[in-house]
């Protein structure tokens, strides 16, 4: 007999007994309702959904529209699962109907037992809920919907920002990417401010309509943080992009986030100071992405990462308020240290839209060598050696051989010879402002790799040579994405277990038959692992790779390290945050995001 199957609500009382004793059956609550069209106020308020096979129902849901928080919409929905696919069916037809309804937000009830259900259909954890029926516990989940700006919105931002707000189709799928991988999401519209006064009107508007609003800057993150993954509007800080004071004499500056970093170090080197983070894309990133993702670069390992630079910010809370988070001095013991708690939040929580900076002297001289190895266990054995002798060099980079070889191929510059031997390379700076200080650091450094085996060092002997080595190395992450599709994750640990991680790296990389490319800032234990696609199938990428990464982040935490050293959570890693933190950990986050933007409306969908 064929099979027919259609998704309706029940109309007989024989097909409304069915679903309250299926409904009943799986909250695992004794029959005590009546029966038929006498329904509770509940469910006669709600949606009945019934998955029918030749007239049998196989699975059910029930929506329930409340208005809760203004105007964030939640639908509850209770389902069973039965047999292969029908819980899935009905689940889309919900979607289907929330879309039809102008839904943003769908909130469901989840036995545990069906959580790997709902977490495949894209539902993401909340909390214990307070139900427990019959001492089953159930859980809260939530998945959000693309959201889609209609003509009144389209209006007010127009009138607003006029040419500013872009609603072609061509430019928001240009917005739609960063350097993640090879995702696309493109948002509804993309708003471009020159004032914290206009990001406040567009966020309180956004706040008050529930749209979602992804913060973006030059998006050249590798986490997926700027993807608008719900649509709605990417809210694009390129207009707010002026140096507005630099202060030599407390050597601080003032900047807006739009500025590109680079741009930032030249202006303020000409007045002889140095703002020392220093990310790989420094030359096109900015400074704003910088403080959202907390970023780092090859002179962290003496100078520390953009945190420890940040002394004050301007921000425009999701409900369009405007604060700033500290003050302009060294020391601050004065309540609790928003500035730090803004810095690193991935544009979850406010939009940054002034930025105080400390700054220092800008040193004067540099030495720079690059050390070849015939091991990678060996060059990373000897990076913490160096520092054991007592010596902090400015940067101490590490890059395996297919590093620098597609580097090569990716910049034309093939002017360093890599022997076939040559497993991996360490790049080490020393800088400061005496000369013959630093060169007594580098005969030490010298004496130190006495002890490992490497090939001959090269001393780079003049300026060119130094740009074209950082050149070389500032390429690798582009050069590697130019191969083919990636996945780049940003593991650090502490240095002495390097050694370990890299031997995990590869060791992996056999279980799991894939390729991957290490480098990364050695110094401080940030090892980017590149993970490239090549021939694998669809298949090994999108289910075992996965698992390989979990199991490499399992061990980057049994070696005391963590998930991100400097490219964030995002989209991408937010899969694996219970690696790093316990429920407990993460579920203080969710209640500090929760302060900030109890609508959700920021950035919403990253990090956990």
């Amino acid at each position: 007999m064929p099979m027919e199957i259609e998704i309706r609500s029940p109309k007989s009382e024989e097909e409304w007994t069915q679903y309250y004793d299926l409904r009943y059956r799986i909250l695992r609550q004794p029959w005590n309702q009546p029966l038929g069209s006498e329904r509770n106020e509940g469910d006669a308020r709600g949606q009945h959904f019934a998955l029918f096979q030749n007239g049998k129902i196989m699975a059910i849901a029930r929506l329930d529209i409340q208005e809760i928080e203004g105007q964030v919409r939640f639908m509850a929905v209770e389902t069973e699962v039965q047999g292969s696919g029908y819980g899935k069916r009905v689940m889309q037809q919900i979607e289907n109907e929330s879309r039809n309804l102008q839904l943003r937000r769908l909130v469901l009830h989840a036995r545990e037992i069906a959580l790997p259900f709902y977490t495949k259909l894209g539902y993401q954890l909340l909390e214990k809920s307070h139900l427990l029926f019959n001492e089953i516990q159930h859980y809260f989940m939530e998945k959000r919907l693309p959201y889609s700006i209609n003509e009144a919105d389209k209006s007010f931002f127009v009138n607003l920002l006029g040419s500013r707000a872009k609603y072609e189709e061509a430019t928001c799928i240009a917005y739609g990417s960063d350097h993640t991988e090879d995702f696309v999401f493109p948002p509804s519209i993309v708003l471009q401010p020159e004032s914290a006064e206009e990001v406040s009107k567009i966020l309180h508007y956004c706040n008050e309509n529930s749209i979602p609003v992804t913060p973006a800057g030059a998006r050249t993150g590798l986490s997926g943080g700027a993807l608008a993954i719900y649509g709605g509007v990417l809210l694009s800080s390129e207009r707010l992009n002026r140096i507005l004071h630099i202060d030599e004499k407390n050597h601080q500056v003032t900047t807006e986030p739009g500025v590109i970093t680079q741009v930032l170090q030249d202006a303020v080197r000409e007045k002889g100071l140095f703002y020392p983070p220093d990310p790989a894309s420094k030359g096109s990133c900015y400074i704003g992405g910088n403080i959202a993702e907390n970023s780092g670069g090859p002179k962290a390992v003496k100078y520390g990462v953009t945190k420890d630079y940040v002394l004050n910010l301007e921000v425009v809370l999701p409900n369009g308020e405007i604060i700033w988070t500290g003050a302009n001095v060294l020391k601050n013991a004065t309540g609790y240290n928003l500035t730090q708690l803004i810095v690193g939040s991935e544009g979850t929580l406010g939009f940054v839209t002034k930025i105080v900076l400390r700054l220092l002297p800008h040193p004067t001289q540099n030495l720079l060598l690059l050390v070849p190895f015939f091991n990678l266990r060996t060059a990373c054995e000897a990076v913490a050696a160096i520092f054991q002798a007592g010596i902090t060099p400015s940067g101490l980079e590490f890059m395996e051989r297919d590093a620098i070889l597609y580097a090569q191929e990716f910049t034309g510059d093939k002017s360093l010879v890599i022997n076939e031997k040559h497993k991996a390379h360490l790049l080490i700076e020393v800088d400061g402002f005496e000369g013959d200080q630093l060169m007594n650091e580098v005969e030490k450094i010298v004496e130190v790799l006495s002890n490992y085996e490497t090939d001959e060092i090269l001393f780079a002997d003049s300026e060119a040579q130094k740009n074209a080595l950082w050149n070389l190395r500032r390429k690798v992450g582009e050069a590697v994405k130019a191969q083919s599709v990636y996945k780049e994750e940003d593991t650090v640990v502490p240095r002495f277990q390097l050694p370990d991680l890299i031997t995990e790296v590869k060791r992996l990389g056999q279980q799991y038959q894939f390729h991957s490319v290490c480098y990364g800032h050695a110094g401080d234990g940030n090892l980017h692992v590149n993970i490239l696609k090549g021939n694998l199938t669809d298949e090994a990428w999108n289910n075992e790779i996965p698992k390989a990464i979990g199991e490499l982040f399992k061990r980057v935490v049994e070696l005391g390290g963590t998930i991100s050293g400097e490219h964030g959570i995002g989209l991408v890693q937010k899969p694996y945050m219970s690696i790093a933190f316990p429920e407990v950990t993460l579920q203080i986050m969710r209640s500090i995001k929760n302060v900030f933007d109890p609508k959700g409306i920021l950035n919403p969908g990253k990090i956990f």
